[in-house]
Formats: structure tokens, C-alpha cells, sequence
């Protein structure tokens, strides 16, 4: 049995997966880092630290999984947040080392690909598509908040970016929203779980969309001020998926006029949130075809960077793979 490896090192969670040539998943092992109670995030030190730890027993994990000999065909890892060159976060060489060192070992490609074409191409492997050669993906997460046009080509994926936001991301307005209501960090679970609970109508939090551009800052300020005039927390909580869902809707209007695309993918971590994901598709069901991949999926995983070696491995590109 040949399979194909995937590793990925991002902020907040370690991930192993494999697949096999008919890119079937043969194993996805997963492990969050783990932030302490009442902190906002961690320091690249801390991230690089937890990820050596856990990847030599989330690699054995895999293994154990395949159930019998294998041969790995291509390896590939993220090694950079996004597909720019002066894209750099440090928590991602350690998955890259690991990677470079287990293709030399095998005598196989190494790849390298971006987190963010990561979660496309496991959104895309999740979701069925879409297969356009030019679509739409709307990337949510705790550190980006981007809407991509994506071109298909023989080298793979080409990213160019079609609207985002100012200031933070969608997952960040989570974060701290979820912190100052007393949630565990990451918050984004733990706030739908609140929201969910409560009965009262979301909180009135503006949307600050211009165009193909959005601005989280100024609905954290007024989510906020809410929590300090005594708003019910449940409230403010479906406030900020209500507004956090419009404001993406709204950048997915603006890129879909700008561009022509017909299709559009949905990943990163906000788009696990289930209201969020019904309130944005409902909002733009009659605009194009949508595509959502598995919640699993929506969240950082390896998945994307083993489809990734797949493509490498079995068509002409892992004739230039990286060395």
C-alpha cells in the first residue's frame, strides 16, 4: 500500500493525515495546543514547543491507523500562513522539519504548500468541489479573514485576494468577545454553545462592510459596551455570529460582482459555527453555488497538505518538488 502524508503545524493545533492514491483518509490525527485559562493566544515559542511534542505520537498515532506496511509516495507540510513570500510564522517549520526529514528518509517529493491552500484543498476534498477552474473561497479564522479567488493551474492552486478585512479577523472578534464573557480560549465552540442557550434575539452589533472591504474593530467596541450596560450574554453572543455571518455575506457579494465566479468555498475554524454557516448560505444561495466541507474540515487539519502530496505524487509536478 503507497500512501500520501500531510503535516501541519498551525497556531493552534497540531495535525497529522494520510491518504491513499485514491485519496481515500486513512488517518487524521489531531491534537490542540493548549492555551491557559484566561489567556488570548500563544507565543511562538510556546506553539513551536507543544507541536515537537506532539508530533512524534500523533505520527505513531497515523501509522497505527494504516494497519500494515506502507510505502509513503510524497510528503507535504505547511510552511507559511498564506501563499505570499513575506508570509512567515515560525510554528509552521516545525511541521516542514519533520515533513523534509521523513521524505528524505523514504527517498520520496517533499511538498510545500500555504496553511491557507491547506484548508481549500481540505474544504474542497470535503465539500466534492467545487471543480470550476476559477471559484471563490472564504477563508474565517482566528487569524484571517479573506475572501480569495482561486485558480486552478497545473502547479496547483493560485490565490489572489478579493476583499478581507481591515483590522481583525472574524475569529479574533470571537476570541475576545468570547474571553470577556468568561469563555474558555479558543472561544468560538464555547460562544455557540452560549448562543444556542439563550432565547433572546441577537444583540444589535453593526456590520461595517464598504465594499469588498470589512472592519471588525468597531462591533467588538459595541459588542462591548453592550456586555457593560448589562446585556444578556446569550444575546451578545448571537450578536457577534449575526454580525460576524452578514459581514461575510456582504464580502462575498462585492467579490462575486467583482469577479464572475459562480462558486464559492467555505473553511477556516468561524465557518465550523453552524449558525454562522446557515445564516451565510442563506444569505447567498440565489448568488452562486455554495460549497460547505464537514465542520472537521472548516477547521485547521493535515487533510489539505496529504491532498496536496497526492496531487504531487502522482501527477508531473513531483518532478519539481521542493529540496
Amino acid at each position: 500500500m503507497s500512501l500520501f502524508l500531510g503535516l501541519d503545524t498551525s497556531c493552534y493545533t497540531t495535525s497529522v493525515a494520510l491518504l491513499d492514491g485514491d485519496g481515500r483518509l486513512v488517518a487524521d490525527e489531531r491534537r490542540p495546543l493548549v492555551v491557559k485559562p484566561g489567556g488570548r493566544g500563544l507565543a511562538q515559542a510556546e506553539m513551536v514547543f507543544q507541536h515537537t511534542r506532539h508530533l512524534p505520537e500523533l505520527f505513531a498515532a497515523a501509522v497505527a491507523k494504516a494497519g500494515g506496511p506502507f510505502a509513503l509516495s510524497a510528503v507535504a507540510a505547511s510552511t507559511q500562513p498564506r501563499p505570499r513570500p513575506e508570509s512567515y510564522m515560525p510554528a509552521f517549520l516545525v511541521g516542514a522539519g519533520y515533513a523534509r526529514v521523513i521524505a528524505a528518509a523514504q527517498a520520496v517529493p517533499f511538498v510545500s504548500l500555504s496553511h491557507q491552500e491547506g484548508h481549500i484543498l481540505a474544504g474542497a476534498w470535503s465539500a466534492g468541489g467545487p471543480a470550476d477552474g476559477r471559484f471563490l473561497a472564504v477563508h474565517a479564522s482566528g487569524g484571517t479573514t479573506e475572501v480569495a479567488l482561486v485558480a486552478r493551474g497545473a502547479a496547483g492552486l493560485t490565490v489572489a485576494i478579493a476583499g478581507g478585512t481591515d483590522d481583525i479577523a472574524a475569529g479574533q472578534f470571537i476570541d475576545r468577545i468570547g474571553v470577556a464573557l468568561g469563555l474558555p480560549f479558543p472561544a468560538g465552540p464555547h460562544l455557540e454553545e452560549l448562543a444556542r442557550g439563550g432565547e433572546a434575539e441577537p444583540a444589535p452589533i453593526p456590520v461595517a462592510v464598504k465594499g469588498d472591504r470589512t472592519s471588525f474593530a468597531g462591533p467588538e467596541t459595541q459588542a462591548r459596551r453592550l456586555l457593560d450596560r448589562g446585556a444578556a450574554p446569550a444575546a451578545v453572543a448571537a450578536g457577534v455570529q449575526a454580525c460576524v455571518a452578514d459581514s461575510l455575506a456582504g464580502l462575498c457579494r462585492a467579490a462575486l460582482a467583482a469577479t464572475g465566479a459562480g462558486a464559492i468555498l467555505f473553511v477556516g475554524g468561524v465557518l465550523a459555527n453552524g449558525y454562522i454557516r446557515r445564516r451565510v448560505t442563506a444569505a447567498l444561495g440565489d448568488h452562486a453555488r455554495l460549497y460547505c466541507p464537514a465542520p472537521r474540515y472548516s477547521g485547521d487539519n493535515a487533510v489539505g497538505a496529504a491532498c496536496f502530496a497526492l496531487s504531487a505524487g502522482t501527477t508531473a509536478a513531483a518532478r519539481a518538488y521542493d529540496t
